[in-house]
Formats: structure tokens, C-alpha cells, sequence
């Protein structure tokens, strides 16, 4: 289910990059969430969530074969898996100029990447694409805790 939505931009230029948390059980038990976020280079919200220092995964990630693929607007886009601790499983690649980010909380819930096959843009759904109403629920913990304001103090 649905259980957030955040955006980054202003109200000249629009959102420049978007994210939807999904929470479900969990494969090996309990709770599992994944954010999957769409922005633009530079921006640092997928970074952000995947834990990472910079706004985009940095050089030589996409080194070797790809270790997930997903489809999007008849698109195959490549994923590869970025090491970043065992809170989290971060995929993330390049597509239309844009990155795509899919992270998991916790990490062993990113053995479900392998059941994403294809991604969907809900903005279809205003113009006209056919009614469906995706189930939400309560807001999801982690999107709360790492999107949470920094303590620049401590």
C-alpha cells in the first residue's frame, strides 16, 4: 500500500524530483518498505534515502552487467545494486535522462526486486488513463525518519 509521497521543487520550475513509499510484508517476516524515487541529476533525494554522502550514486556503480532491470514507458531500465549497509538495499540506474532510484527498508526486504517488472507513472491516471485507486495507509516510518529534518548543530 501507498504509505507516502514527497516531492522536491518549487512553484517555478515544478517537481524535479518525486518519491512514493510502498509498505507490505516483509519475506522474511515483519514489515517492508521501498521508496522508488524519479529525479533529476544533482538533486540528492534518492542519495539521500539509499544513505549516501552526494546527491547521485558516483562513479563506477554501473561497472559490470546490471543486476535488475524494470520497464518503464516501454523502456527496459538497468539497475545495479549499490553496497550501503545492512539497513537498507539500494538499486538504482539511468533513465530518460533522469535518475531511478528503488530503495528498501530493511535490507532483506530488496530480495523483492526481483518481483518488479515494470514501473507506472500515476500521473496517467489524471489524464484520462484507466480509474484505479491504489490502497494507502499509515505514513511510512522510514520515508518519515530519513527525510526528517538534520540537527545541523550536533
Amino acid at each position: 500500500m501507498v504509505t507516502g509521497l514527497a516531492d522536491v521543487g518549487d512553484d517555478r520550475s515544478g517537481a524535479i524530483a518525486t518519491v512514493v513509499a510502498l509498505s507490505g510484508p516483509n519475506p522474511l517476516g515483519g514489515v517492508g518498505e521501498v521508496a522508488i524515487v524519479a529525479e533529476d541529476p544533482g538533486i540528492g533525494l534518492g542519495a539521500r534515502l539509499a544513505g549516501l554522502e552526494g546527491p547521485d550514486p558516483g562513479s563506477g556503480f554501473d561497472k559490470g552487467p546490471p543486476d535488475a532491470k524494470v520497464r518503464f514507458d516501454g523502456h527496459e531500465i538497468a539497475l545495479w545494486n549499490l553496497e550501503v549497509g545492512p539497513d537498507r538495499a539500494v538499486y538504482t540506474g539511468e533513465a530518460l535522462a533522469h535518475w531511478l532510484w528503488v530503495v528498501f527498508a530493511s535490507a532483506d526486504t530488496g530480495m523483492l526486486m526481483c518481483e518488479i517488472n515494470s514501473l507506472r507513472d500515476l500521473r496517467d491516471l489524471r489524464d484520462g488513463g484507466p480509474a484505479l485507486e491504489p490502497p494507502f495507509g499509515a505514513p511510512s516510518p522510514f520515508l518519515g525518519r530519513v527525510l526528517a529534518p538534520r540537527d545541523e548543530t550536533a
